[in-house]
């Protein structure tokens, strides 16, 4: 089972690294990645803290733990320099925070974070038809989400993705203890934003072929 968005108190989640990678394995989590939020006042040093936890974090461990990043509420244009000054500091998982209806998210920013060398658009809001359309011509996963407020547009996600064959990952986006959710709770969000359980199995399938290519690199 497989979380790629979770936040620590390097940014503004309650835990350490250390305490989010042991619940999310007490949890049944065998892959997490660690991706706090970041913008050019703190990208070099948060993903410096990041990929030196994830290195050091024992390799015979249960549960593995990837360096990410979540590019948060920045001017658009940031995207694509701050994507790649993301890679060049070793991070492997590339989140951008996408248009969610319950925060005041800069307009455009769907579409030129999925223009950006991102993997992931969090919680994409009400995708327009040209970006669910760009996302899967980029092989860019669309985010369904557990967390409060911003799971109000899951099922309108699952539906363009569907409809335009954009790839899709389920997601808790996590801050706090209360927020790591079960595998099986994390699967209902899914189901109940309108995925068949063999179509949950799919995005599992298509998650572990990415994460065995970022392994590769």
């Amino acid at each position: 089972m497989y979380n790629l968005h979770a936040h620590t108190f390097l940014s503004d989640g309650d835990l350490l690294p250390s305490e989010v990678a042991v619940r999310y394995q007490d949890k049944g989590y065998k892959v997490i990645a660690i991706t706090d939020h970041a913008d050019y006042s703190n990208i070099k040093q948060a993903a410096k803290a990041i990929v030196e936890f994830c290195r050091r974090w024992p390799k015979n461990s249960q549960i593995k733990v990837l360096p990410g990043i979540e590019l948060t509420h920045l001017p658009p244009e940031q995207f694509k320099p701050l994507a790649s000054l993301a890679r060049k500091e070793g991070i492997k998982i590339v989140i951008a925070h996408g248009e969610t209806p319950v925060e005041p998210v800069a307009k455009n920013t769907n579409h030129l974070a999925l223009m950006a060398d991102i993997d992931i658009l969090a919680h994409p809001g009400l995708i327009s038809d040209e970006d669910a359309q760009l996302a899967k011509e980029r092989g860019i996963f669309l985010e369904v989400t557990s967390r409060r407020g911003h799971s109000q547009t899951n099922a309108h996600v699952v539906k363009q993705a569907k409809k335009f064959g954009a790839k899709l990952i389920l997601n808790n986006d996590s801050h706090t203890p209360e927020d790591i959710i079960s595998p099986a709770e994390l699967i209902k969000v899914g189901l109940d934003s309108g995925l068949t359980q063999a179509e949950i199995d799919n995005i599992y399938n298509d998650l572990k072929t990415f994460l065995a290519k970022k392994e590769a690199r």
